[in-house]
């Protein structure tokens, strides 16, 4: 009796230990202004502090959402923060994939740059840097984006590639 006691105290010991939830620093994600409805209308953008698609409606909400600007045409696609300080600055556009992977890549560090309130326009082959609230950074590969007409609807999308750094440093690693 006192070795079931025994193995069944371990195995709880065991079942109750907290186990570290790891959080995505980097990875290739897609984010569309497509609406929802919930308690109010919401989208989904995203967080870079937890690797995942947000709600707008979380609190915290997203660090990124995308936007269809409709004041030119055509229609330009945008990114925009949701911390109400400018928070981007474009490193560059690039010709193509590959120079703009080499870039993307080659970008160890940010250093003193021009911050805008927006991301605008993104376009596929830029590389920009994202900057949060608290001084954490994030570098972005625009990858593809869509622009479209749908269901008499302006539908944006966008694909990037993001390697954020979390503990506020000005390096990536």
């Amino acid at each position: 009796m006192k070795r079931l006691s025994l193995i069944l105290l371990v195995f709880i010991a065991l079942a109750s230990c907290e186990k570290e939830v790891r959080v995505r620093t980097t990875g290739t994600d897609t984010i569309d202004n497509t609406t929802y409805t919930g308690s109010t209308y919401f989208v989904y953008g995203f967080s870079f502090s937890t690797g995942k698609l947000v709600s707008t409606e979380n609190n915290p909400g997203p660090d990124i959402t995308i936007y269809v600007n409709k004041v030119n045409t055509p229609y330009t696609l945008t990114l925009q923060a949701n911390n109400l300080e400018p928070s981007f600055y474009k490193v560059g556009d690039y010709a193509d994939e590959e120079a703009a992977k080499t870039a993307f890549d080659n970008l160890k560090s940010v250093s003193s740059a021009q911050w805008t309130d927006m991301a605008d326009p993104i376009a596929p082959n830029q590389v920009w840097i994202y900057r949060s609230g608290d001084e954490k950074y994030t570098k972005l590969r625009i990858i593809s984006t869509i622009n479209e007409i749908r269901q008499l609807i302006a539908y944006g999308e966008c694909a990037f590639q993001w390697v954020h750094q979390p503990d506020g440093s000005l390096t990536f690693p």
